[in-house]
């Protein structure tokens, strides 16, 4: 299990939102607090957000970004392509992160073993130490009918986990892209 970190994502009717917490832990020390994990790439029209060691997702950032642009924004064929450079790869192989990578119509979790994930239904994912409770949180909140917006929703989610995981942190941070905003553009 990556520690240090939670990056919850949530695939709604109206959008999806993607967030992270800010605290970068080494061993039993938090280092920082307010680190951004969660990106827009793809002019706009793609979320992407890591877990792990920081340098390592700061690489993996970079080469999906490439796939992204070699595959026109397509974003399963740029995942499955990731997952396989990454374990295929003798240098990438050793990289220690998860990602969540996410556009207007579906999203992945990709890993150094070649997963590329799909969530279920519920369109929930969540990577990192606090990623679990990130998750009960989320899907509490969709069962239990309060219209809530997919961003309070991550934002709430996150904060439960910042309660219980001690690598999760309050400072948290969400980007979304809603199906309006992407109509506009």
């Amino acid at each position: 299990m990556i520690k240090g970190t939670t990056v919850l994502a949530i695939l709604g009717k109206d959008g999806i939102a993607m967030g992270g917490d800010g605290q970068v832990t080494i061993e039993k020390t938090i280092m920082k607090g307010n680190a951004r994990k969660v990106r827009r790439m793809y002019e706009g029209k793609v979320l992407a957000g890591f877990a792990g060691a920081t340098a390592d997702a700061f690489a993996l950032f970079e080469k999906f970004e490439g796939k992204l642009n070699q595959y026109s924004g397509d974003l399963a064929r740029a995942a499955v392509e990731l997952a396989k450079e990454w374990r295929l790869d003798k240098i990438l192989r050793r990289l220690e992160a998860l990602l969540i990578v996410a556009d207007k119509e579906s999203m992945f979790l990709i890993s150094g073993a070649g997963d590329v994930i799909k969530p279920e239904e519920d369109g929930i994912l969540a990577i990192g130490s606090g990623g679990p409770y990130a998750t009960a949180a989320a899907k509490a909140f969709l069962k239990s009918g309060i219209k809530m917006s997919v961003r309070d929703m991550v934002t709430e989610s996150l904060i439960i986990a910042a309660s219980i995981c001690i690598y999760t942190n309050e400072n948290i941070i969400v980007e979304e892209i809603t199906w309006e905003n992407q109509k506009m553009n």
